[in-house]
């Protein structure tokens, strides 16, 4: 269900709008339920304690990544959502289009995914919202919690010609040993960020993912995104997910339905923490507390 501000405050609306397009991303919640054991019952998050162990399962002659993967909160797969994870200060290596298309980002455009647009490649596989991993015979689905999905083949197509722009581009699949490569081309430029902190990325962006499994509970990502327009050099990004809990899996999002937060959101990521994250705990100040006058949040009316 979606929140709606209470206008009545103006400030705090603004800040309130700045957290829900924040919250909608990414962030784990800040106190996961447990059970009896004091475990983590939260579908978005896991313990390297819990995982099961010993070498991946296997589907025919390769690895079978099938599962339902979460965030790891390892220093390095820090910071969450941002392109810029491992370069130094987070600084993307910018030609000056790019610098230019970042600045319009920050200045002009309102977050996508706040108006419920696809993020896309490569700003999924920055988010820090799990997602589930099915592995059929020559097909593969990634299946996000946006209601979205991506579906790639790895039977021997081959890129078309001139493919339809998309936002995750046209993804062809195949296996390098036990490493199955995801090689896209084709994507949309406008009304996308390449992930939460505004990066662009162009319409000549050729992304390429190679995801390995190496052993029962992991997950890894190591991918280069090359787009000429927009930075003088590939941008490398690897991370690591977690398997989830038997029975964990992505749920129905309706992103558009009652979304009454679009027309009051302001452009750009907003406040990006020296941590390389953004979030609305970066407010400076943040919101006052509600009060009865002025309540956080009123139920939508039904």
């Amino acid at each position: 269900m979606r929140l709606k501000p209470h206008f009545g405050a103006p400030a705090f609306a603004a800040a309130l709008a700045l957290l829900l397009s924040c919250a909608i991303h990414a962030q784990e919640p800040a106190k996961a339920a447990t059970d009896e054991t004091g475990r983590s019952n939260s579908p978005f998050s896991r313990s390297e304690a819990d995982l099961p162990k010993g070498p991946a399962p296997r589907l025919g002659e390769h690895p079978d990544l099938s599962g339902y993967w979460v965030p790891s909160h390892a220093p390095a797969d820090k910071p969450v959502g941002n392109l810029g994870k491992d370069f130094p200060g987070y600084k993307l290596p910018f030609t000056p289009a790019g610098e230019k298309a970042h600045k319009y980002n920050v200045e002009h455009t309102v977050d996508p995914e706040a108006l419920c647009i696809v993020g896309g490649l490569p700003r999924h596989n920055a988010s820090g919202l799990p997602f589930q991993l099915l592995q059929g015979q020559d097909h593969a689905v990634f299946l996000y919690w946006y209601t979205t999905y991506r579906l790639v083949p790895f039977d021997g197509s081959k890129h078309s010609d001139d493919p339809d722009p998309s936002f995750f581009g046209e993804e062809i699949g195949s296996w390098d040993g036990d490493t199955f490569v995801i090689d896209s081309t084709g994507f949309k430029q406008e009304r996308t960020w390449a992930d939460e902190n505004a990066n662009p990325h162009s319409d000549a962006q050729h992304v390429l993912e190679r995801w390995t499994r190496p052993d029962a509970g992991h997950l890894h990502l190591e991918m280069v995104v090359n787009d000429s327009k927009f930075y003088t050099e590939p941008v490398h990004y690897q991370r690591t997910w977690l398997l989830g809990k038997p029975g964990d899996e992505v749920h129905e999002y309706s992103c558009s339905e009652d979304n009454v937060d679009a027309p009051h959101l302001g452009p750009g990521p907003g406040k990006i923490g020296a941590d390389g994250q953004r979030g609305f705990d970066k407010l400076t100040p943040l919101p006052p507390p509600p009060t009865k006058d002025h309540p956080a949040v009123t139920s939508i009316p039904q």
